[in-house]
C-alpha cells in the first residue's frame, strides 16, 4: 500500500530530465516536499492512499521556473521612472527614492506583490540581491517560497547600511540565521565591479568561500562600465574580477552584456555562470547578451527578470518568449535557441547556475516538488502539437493555474493559498500614494 500526501492524476508531464521524458496521461505521487513517484496512469499502484487528488486532464504539468536574478522589493517603484538612461534612472530616481522609502516594512510589502506575481506565472525559485533581504526571507517562507537572499553590499550609504561593512557583517548575520532552513538559501552580493572597491570585492568573496555559498554581482551589463574600466584600469571589468581571483564556480554574473570572446572562454575555464535579463537589457538599452557564443563555451545560463522597475514585471513566460525571439532576430537564424533549449534555461539550468540541480529544476523521484499546473483550455493554448514551442511562444502566464513548492500548494484554481493578494495590493497602494521623491 502506497501512502501519498498529494496525487496528481491524469497529466501531461513535462520531466525536463537528462532523457527530455513528456509523459502522456502521467501520475505525479508527492510525499511531504518530495516527488515520491511518478509514472504513465497504467503503472500507478491501485492499492494507494492519499490525502488530495488532483484530476489534472487537459493541464500540462512541468518543473516552476527559476528566476536567477531578481530585486523582488523594488515592484514598490514599478514605473516610478522609464525611458531614461541607465545611470540617470539610478541616480536622479532609483537611488533617491530606495534612500527616502525602503525600510524593512516597505520591502515586505513589495516582497509580497512579487511573490503573487512570480506565482501566478509560474515561478517558484528566485535568486534576489536587495536590501533588508531578513525581511525578504520572512516573507518568502510565509508565503511559502523557494529562493535565495542577498544582501546588496556596495561601498557608499544605502536603505540598510551606512557602509559595505555594515553591509558584510549583515550578510554573515543572514547566513547564520538561514543555514538550516529548508526554503531559503543566503549569497553574498557585492553589487557591481564599479560600485564596491578591490577591498570590498575580496572581502565579500572570502565571505562567500567561508561560507561555501554563492557569489551574486552585476557584471558587464552596459557600454559605460566597459569603458571605464578600460580607461581607469586598461582592463574590462571581467578581467578585473579574474586578476582579484573573483571568477569561480561560485559566481554569478547578472547581465553579461558587453563580453568579447575571449572574455567569454575566460568565463567557461572558471566555470562563472551568467543571469540573462533580456527584458530589462531591452528597456534600458544596456545591449543584446551574447548568450548563444556564452552556451557554445558551456557557460551555465540562467534566465531572470531584474526588478520591475527596470522591466517592469516578473512574468517568466513573458521573459521566455522575449529571450527566443531576441537572439532569433540579433543572430539573423531562427533556430537560435529553439524552445524547448529556452524552456531548460528557464528550469534545470536555471537550478544548475545556482547549484540546486540536485533539488529542483527537473520532475524526478527524490527532487523537492516544485510544480506548476498549466491549463490548456484557452483560446491561445489550442491547438498545440510542441508542448515546448507552446509554453514558449504561445502562453502569456495567465494558463498558470496551480502552484505547488515544497510539497505545498501555494496556488489552487488561480486563487493564492499563502498570501492574501487584496490586502497586498491594498497595501501597495497606500504606500504609492505617498511616494513625494520625483
Amino acid at each position: 500500500m502506497n501512502h501519498y500526501d498529494i496525487l496528481i492524476i491524469n497529466a501531461t508531464i513535462v520531466t525536463i530530465n537528462k532523457n527530455a521524458e513528456i509523459i502522456e496521461n502521467g501520475y505525479i505521487a508527492i510525499s511531504k516536499d518530495k516527488i515520491a513517484a511518478l509514472g504513465k496512469m497504467s503503472e500507478l499502484n491501485k492499492n494507494t492512499i492519499t490525502l488530495e487528488t488532483i484530476d489534472a486532464k487537459g493541464k500540462i504539468i512541468l518543473p516552476g521556473f527559476i528566476n536567477t536574478h531578481t530585486h523582488l522589493a523594488m515592484t514598490l517603484f514599478r514605473g516610478i521612472a522609464d525611458d531614461i538612461k541607465l545611470l540617470d534612472w539610478l541616480q536622479k530616481y532609483i537611488f533617491p527614492a530606495e534612500r527616502k522609502y525602503i525600510n524593512p516594512q516597505s520591502v515586505s510589502i513589495g516582497v509580497d506583490l512579487a511573490l503573487a506575481e512570480m506565482i501566478k506565472s509560474g515561478t517558484t525559485c528566485f535568486n534576489d540581491m536587495y536590501y533588508f533581504e531578513d525581511a525578504v526571507a520572512q516573507r518568502a517562507i510565509k508565503a511559502g517560497f523557494r529562493g535565495i537572499i542577498s544582501e546588496g553590499i556596495i561601498d557608499e550609504a544605502v536603505a540598510n547600511s551606512k557602509n559595505a561593512d555594515e553591509a558584510m557583517q549583515y550578510t554573515k548575520f543572514l547566513i547564520e540565521k538561514y543555514k538550516n532552513n529548508d526554503l531559503i538559501d543566503v549569497a553574498v552580493a557585492s553589487h557591481a565591479p564599479y560600485s564596491c572597491s578591490e577591498q570590498t570585492l575580496t572581502k565579500s568573496f572570502e565571505i562567500a568561500e567561508e561560507n561555501d555559498t554563492l557569489f551574486h554581482i552585476h557584471l558587464a551589463e552596459t557600454k559605460w562600465e566597459l569603458e571605464k574600466f578600460l580607461a581607469e584600469k586598461g582592463m574590462s571589468s571581467v578581467d578585473y574580477l579574474d586578476k582579484l581571483g573573483l571568477l569561480s564556480h561560485r559566481t554569478i554574473g547578472a547581465h553579461g552584456v558587453w563580453l568579447n570572446e575571449k572574455e567569454i572562454q575566460l568565463l567557461a575555464e572558471k566555470n562563472v555562470a551568467i543571469a540573462h535579463n533580456p527584458e530589462c537589457n531591452m528597456k534600458i538599452a544596456s545591449g543584446i547578451a551574447p548568450i548563444p557564443q556564452l552556451i557554445k563555451a558551456g557557460v551555465r545560463v540562467g534566465l531572470g527578470t531584474d526588478g520591475v522597475a527596470s522591466n517592469n514585471n516578473l512574468n517568466f513566460i513573458q521573459e521566455m518568449r522575449t529571450m527566443a525571439m531576441l537572439h532569433k532576430v540579433n543572430t539573423f537564424d531562427p533556430t537560435t535557441l529553439p524552445a524547448e533549449e529556452i524552456v531548460k534555461i528557464a528550469t534545470i539550468k536555471g537550478a544548475e547556475v545556482l547549484h540546486k540541480d540536485k533539488e529542483i529544476g527537473s520532475l524526478e523521484v527524490g527532487k523537492k516538488a516544485d510544480i506548476i499546473f498549466i491549463d490548456t483550455n484557452y483560446p491561445n493554448a489550442l491547438p498545440f502539437y510542441n508542448i515546448y514551442s507552446l509554453i514558449v511562444y504561445s502562453l502569456n502566464g495567465n494558463e498558470i493555474s496551480d502552484v505547488i513548492i515544497n510539497g505545498k500548494f501555494v496556488m489552487k484554481n488561480y486563487s493564492l493559498t499563502t498570501i492574501n493578494q487584496s490586502d497586498v495590493m491594498q497595501k501597495i497602494v497606500e504606500f504609492s500614494s505617498k511616494i513625494r521623491v520625483l
